[in-house]
């Protein structure tokens, strides 16, 4: 009896769990309906590029030299492009290369930006110094500069464009979490967690890094637009993913701009689900910024 009470009372336990998380969601869906609509853009971005295997109506690479430029409708929904391929299916296998790129650089930038970060605030002295210094001259230069100079340096290649952004993004993130930091190490239980004889190992992982994490957040879903958009430019001006990649920003350049007026649909459906992403993008980080700060609460 005392098995089965113990399962019944974990069941239940597990059943709150659940349902405190759908009313979570919920009451974040009817406060900050903006930011439903945009979690909602990127939920539908993230089924299609998961499907896009399964749904996609041909596959992004193959070519119909009978069936070039055919304009939206028929046998090509969104019409194809100069070599036949059909738009629809680049731009949904498009946007896993955008997922995945936005995703990948962003969590190497929350890691290596947070340690610089924590790292930095904490101990401060010369430490601190050296690592600003650093971030300072990384921010220097302007942020597609530097990336392009590092995929010229490396090569087009998903993973170097995924290493581009993190290294571009990196300083600004330390900034943010260093500021964070400074605010957290001078609270009292702070004090307190040094006067029972915390080492600063203990101090960092139970207090600093928790507190710091509603920052984290906020700059990392911020990011993640920001990583878009330099991706689709690195790929725009031929930096990017390497042909025949169905990358967004590799739609948009090239027979997109040489056939602007012949086939306007090369452009405008790539633009279209770039500039969607990162809408959705945006209004999800603002909503979130705006619930998980304290100071935005009441607003």
């Amino acid at each position: 009896m005392d098995v089965r009470q113990a399962l019944h009372n974990q069941g239940a336990t597990l059943g709150a769990g659940k349902g405190s998380a759908g009313r979570s969601v919920l009451r974040f869906a009817r406060e900050r309906p903006m930011g439903a609509v945009g979690g909602a853009i990127v939920l539908a971005t993230l089924i299609a590029a998961i499907l896009a295997p399964a749904v996609a109506p041909y596959d992004p690479y193959r070519m119909n030299v009978d069936r070039l430029l055919q304009p939206p409708g028929g046998q090509f929904i969104l019409g194809s492009d100069f070599l036949g391929r059909d738009v629809l299916s680049r731009i949904m296998y498009g946007s896993q290369i955008s997922l995945y790129i936005a995703v990948t650089s962003v969590l190497l930038t929350q890691i290596a930006g947070g340690l610089l970060g924590i790292v930095s605030g904490y101990f401060g002295g010369k430490t601190d110094l050296i690592i600003q210094r650093v971030m300072d001259a990384l921010m220097a230069f302007p942020t597609l500069v530097l990336a392009l100079a590092i995929m010229a340096a490396m090569g087009p290649a998903l993973n170097n464009v995924v290493l581009a952004i993190t290294i571009v993004y990196t300083p600004r993130t330390a900034r943010v979490i260093r500021s964070a930091v400074l605010g957290v190490k001078a609270s009292q239980y702070i004090e307190s967690a040094r006067a029972v004889g915390s080492g600063p190992m203990r101090i960092l992982a139970r207090h600093v890094t928790p507190n710091c994490m509603a920052p984290a957040i906020i700059i990392g879903t911020a990011n993640l637009g920001i990583a878009i958009i330099v991706e689709g430019s690195l790929s725009f001006l031929g930096a990017g993913a390497p042909p025949p990649t169905p990358s967004w920003g590799a739609m948009l350049s090239g027979a997109a701009l040489n056939y602007a007026e012949q086939a306007p649909w090369l452009a405008f459906y790539p633009g279209l689900a770039l500039t969607l992403l990162v809408f959705g993008f945006n209004l999800l980080g603002d909503s979130l910024r705006d619930t998980l700060d304290p100071r935005l609460r009441s607003r």
